[in-house]
């Protein structure tokens, strides 16, 4: 406590420099002011000696001020002292006019000089609320010509009850002036303690969310890999009868269930942190509507619900945006109009309009027929982790974060996200847009998950050309609506298995992706660290490395810089990144480090592999081209 009072003494007397500094020019103009006002009284000579005496004094404050604006940790001792001599000097100088008007305007001239002091001691307690001293140092000469105003009055021979008056009316103006100005320093300290708390507690509060989002993030990357392990497990599930089957199917819904929750649960966070961002990337919006109805169509079919779609063919194809976060928020809206819709339709209308100078404002609107919401309803909707109505949870699930998750993202990206409804009238959930026209003569290559829980972003290939694969078995039919293309199938491919290292510190990650691609006929070698995958780069040749960005020791990403820079056998063989991190600045420094590919966790085998299928291609791609 006792440092924070010497914090705060310090800086109050910056304050008052920097405030005194401020009313420099008020002062030479009040002063200026004055001077034409006495110069009829006094005369032209005294009034340009007086101004020149109170210019210079101005001239002392800005010597004396200069090295403590500069540099507030310059006020010593002198300084202070000095500070307290320059502004009793100023005071000292503007004040003694009263003198001359007294001596020279007699009892006309008194009342302008109590006037001029009252005013001057009043803007002497408000230049200086923060710093006691400097308060008293130019209050001191004022206050004393101001107590001279009676013996001024006794020698004009006024009667003796006036000169009492006169005496009465200064010590108590006085004392008010004392009293206020000891008040408004009290009060001006509480404010900057106050403030100075209340930063304290900001900063207090911003660490202890970077904390909690730190330890949500390390919690969802552990937690993915057990979910990964499920969702492998599960989908290599073949059992021949019925009820295996169901419980496979089970056991996958459940896993994507908790991967959906975890991911609704870290956006919430990075959201609160400020740590969201968004990219504006070349997409098919087209395409990205017919995926989204895709995925959706089944389930509409399950309840007995139609799906509609209209307005799709006036929509733009080709524009720049984050087609991740824009699908996200068509499948909450969707997903939700799902989830409340018992029976009727549900109508995705798309309408877009050009807009100047090089863009569209698109309009996304879900319709549903469900029960409609009450005014109540309504307000509380985008409140993270509120479901608008007792038993919401337990009846449907979900954590309550999705509608607001969306809005966040929405704002984000720029635009707005709308509801109107009433009970029995269903529900209209309104997004407007505006978005860049994307460049056609750029090739979109998305792998695409139909349930936004499995993302896998393309990184710009970055690796010379490794042997051509063999073929690769599609998709588990665990999962129909995924469908992942296969390679070419060559005669000398199957003859030559294709070579893989993975790479993780989690043994049940390195046997996910060994259950999802072993059946494939891949020669896979694993390796627990980045020092191991080195040591397996300089022993053996391999077509493909996946490698877990967060490793104890050296991480993935290190790990491939080394492999980069050591020019050995594996330097030009295409990395895909394996991690739970999916942020932009998360994918753009895995390219960075020389990673062909990303996919996120927990792994699922359509997307590992569609990040398979992929740097095969461009492998192949750049072999056809360097052959041509």
């Amino acid at each position: 406590m006792k440092s924070t009072a010497v914090d705060i003494a310090e800086s109050s007397w910056t304050a008052a420099v920097r405030q005194r500094s401020g009313a420099a020019v008020q002062r030479v103009v009040a002063a200026a002011a004055v001077a034409l006002v006495v110069t009829p009284m006094v005369g032209v000579r005294f009034t340009l000696g007086w101004v020149v005496l109170y210019m210079a004094v101005q001239a002392m404050e800005v010597v004396v001020y200069r090295p403590i604006l500069k540099s507030p940790d310059a006020l010593s001792t002198g300084r202070k002292l000095a500070i307290l001599a320059v502004v009793f000097a100023n005071s000292t100088v503007f004040s003694s006019l009263s003198l001359v008007l007294w001596w020279i305007g007699g009892a006309v001239g008194g009342v302008c000089a109590v006037l001029m002091l009252t005013a001057v001691m009043l803007t002497a307690i408000v230049n200086a609320t923060r710093c006691q001293a400097v308060m008293i140092a130019g209050l001191t000469p004022q206050v004393g010509f101001l107590l001279a105003t009676p013996f001024f009055v006794y020698a004009l021979h006024a009667p003796g009850p006036l000169v009492m008056s006169a005496a009465a009316a200064v010590v108590l103006f006085t004392f008010y002036v004392a009293i206020t100005g000891q008040r408004m320093v009290e009060a001006s300290v509480t404010v900057v303690r106050a403030h100075a708390l209340a930063e304290e507690s900001r900063l207090k509060a911003e660490r202890s969310l970077a904390d909690h989002t730190t330890f949500l993030a390390a919690i969802g990357h552990d937690l993915r890999t057990p979910i990964g392990a499920i969702l492998a497990g599960a989908a290599e599930l073949r059992a021949p009868d019925a009820q295996s089957r169901n419980s496979a199917n089970l056991i996958t819904d459940a896993g994507l269930m908790m991967k959906a929750l975890l991911d609704d649960l870290l956006d919430h966070t990075r959201i609160g942190a400020g740590r969201m961002t968004v990219e504006a990337k070349d997409f098919d919006l087209r395409q990205m509507l017919a995926q989204t109805l895709m995925l959706w169509r089944g389930v509409a079919d399950a309840k007995g619900l139609k799906l509609r779609i209209e307005g799709a063919s006036t929509m733009p194809r080709h524009v720049k945006g984050d087609v991740m976060r824009i699908r996200q928020v068509l499948n909450n809206l969707m997903s939700n109009a799902m989830k409340f819709t018992e029976q009727g339709q549900i109508t995705l209308r798309v309408q877009a309009w050009p807009e100047e100078p090089s863009g569209y404002a698109l309009l996304f609107e879900i319709v549903d027929t469900g029960p409609g919401m009450t005014t109540d309803q309504l307000a509380r909707l985008f409140t993270p982790f509120d479901q608008t109505a007792e038993g919401v949870s337990a009846r449907y699930g979900g954590s309550g974060l999705g509608l607001a998750i969306s809005r966040n993202l929405i704002d984000l990206m720029g635009g707005r996200l709308t509801v109107r409804s009433a009970p029995g009238q269903g529900s209209r959930f309104t997004v407007s847009l505006i978005l860049p026209r994307g460049d056609e003569a750029v090739q979109i290559v998305e792998v695409v998950d139909q349930s936004r829980l499995d993302i896998a972003r393309s990184l710009s290939p970055s690796v010379a050309p490794t042997p051509q694969p063999p073929s690769v078995a599609p998709a588990s039919p665990l999962e129909p609506e995924q469908v992942v293309a296969t390679p070419a199938v060559t005669d000398e491919a199957e003859d030559q298995p294709l070579r893989l290292l993975v790479v993780d510190d989690h043994d049940i990650n390195r046997r996910a992706v060994q259950l999802i691609l072993q059946p494939l006929g891949c020669e896979i070698t694993t390796a627990a660290d980045g020092m191991i995958a080195l040591e397996r780069c300089q022993e053996a040749v391999f077509d493909v490395i996946f490698m877990d960005v967060r490793m104890p020791e050296l991480d993935g990403r290190e790990t491939t810089r080394r492999l980069r820079a050591g020019g050995g056998p594996n330097a030009a063989t295409p990395v895909v990144a394996v991690t739970a991190d999916t942020a932009p600045e998360d994918v753009a420094a895995c390219q960075a480090a020389g990673m062909a590919y990303f996919v996120s966790k927990p792994l699922t085998p359509p997307a590992l592999i569609g990040a398979l299928q992929h740097v095969l291609n461009d492998t192949a791609a750049q072999a056809a081209t360097e052959a041509a």
